[in-house]
């Protein structure tokens, strides 16, 4: 896969995605990110890449001419089929589900304002679709692009030693992931739930699911709105629900129920996504 990133900073992204599993598919020809500076079209000594908004109000807004040129670079520089992407706090919301179908495309390219943003021409003739990471707002898209390429380059095929690590993870199936403990089995902070050291794979699958039922109802409720559960996950959310409340009770917690140590922290609901 080649991802593309269109931005006054290309290299913050390239370096981002210098490590880690993302790095290591970069080194095995799965991946490769490449930069395009519109500094470089630019014309004139100064190298100029944007300019005053029409309308005035403060900050700037990025030029068509060097960005429209940055692009048609980077679309020449392969001939398969691209898809832009501007990254854009008024753009639709980075979920699971869309990174699973940037995934599927063998080329991105992604788009990386700064001040005020970019031209609203340049936007309606070259850019597919605008992504947001959440309900904030950044000093420029190149964040939000780094985000992009290690989320969908960890689903590509091969990039992750165990693809079932991605099947597993949190949103896959529309609710969040269950907790994971390791070595020592015994420990001040608590002890490993015994049905993880049981052998009994039906069981322990059970009990994940139980937990990660619980763990959406507790800190993504809206997730669960969203999710189709069957009769199965129902009678596991009521026996976690049950298990909970007995736990806050004082009383012994029923042993399907999560430790002590796992009870959830509250957290904020994140919004639908920035730049």
């Amino acid at each position: 896969m080649r991802i593309d990133i269109v931005s006054l900073f290309p290299d913050f992204v390239a370096q981002c995605a210098a490590f880690g599993v993302v790095g290591r598919a970069a080194e095995r020809g799965l991946l490769s990110v490449h930069g395009f500076n519109p500094r470089d079209y630019a014309e004139g000594n100064y190298r100029r890449v944007d300019d005053r908004p029409f309308g005035g109000g403060p900050g700037m807004v990025m030029l068509i001419d060097p960005l429209r040129a940055s692009l048609r670079a980077a679309r020449d520089a392969d001939p398969a089929p691209a898809k832009v992407v501007y990254m854009s706090p008024q753009g639709a919301p980075l979920t699971q589900a869309k990174v699973r179908e940037f995934a599927t495309h063998e080329r991105l390219i992604l788009l990386c304002g700064r001040y005020e943003g970019i031209d609203e021409r340049l936007i309606r003739a070259e850019v597919d679709e605008e992504i947001s990471i959440g309900d904030y707002v950044l000093s420029g898209g190149e964040l939000a692009a780094a985000v992009i390429v290690d989320a969908v380059a960890r689903l590509r095929e091969g990039v992750l030693g165990d693809a079932e690590s991605a099947v597993q993870d949190s949103f896959e199936d529309g609710l969040l992931d269950c907790p994971h403990y390791t070595r020592p089995v015994e420990h001040e902070l608590g002890s490993v739930p015994e049905v993880l050291m049981s052998g009994n794979h039906a069981e322990i699958a059970k009990w994940r699911r139980m937990q990660s039922l619980g763990r959406t109802w507790e800190r993504r409720p809206d997730l669960l709105d969203e999710a189709t559960l069957s009769k199965a996950d129902r009678k596991l959310l009521d026996a976690y629900r049950a298990a909970r409340a007995t736990a806050q009770a004082g009383q012994a917690p029923a042993e399907a129920a999560p430790a002590r140590a796992e009870a959830p922290q509250p957290l904020a609901m994140p919004g639908k996504n920035p730049l």
